[in-house]
């Protein structure tokens, strides 16, 4: 099983589901123009220009330092 781990810092005023939106319309629209790829996807996504998955999940580190949670993922399988 693929599992990917993102670590981002973002503002207070932006909720997870903006950021999570805007991180999956940014890299949908990239991995789409890139290098072509439009081609070889258009045949996988017939129906809609997507790449993503509607679900997420995601968490927050709390008062923990950045280190601690980058050293936490590092280790993760």
């Amino acid at each position: 099983m693929l599992m990917d781990y993102i670590l981002i810092q973002y503002p207070s005023t932006k909720s997870v589901l903006e950021v999570v939106r805007l991180f999956k319309q940014i890299s949908t629209y990239r991995i789409w123009i890139q290098n072509n790829n439009n081609i070889y996807l258009s045949k996988q996504f017939w129906n809609k220009c997507t790449f993503w998955s509607d679900g997420y999940f995601a968490c927050s580190i709390g008062n923990v330092s950045k280190e601690t949670t980058q050293k936490y993922i590092d280790c993760q399988g």
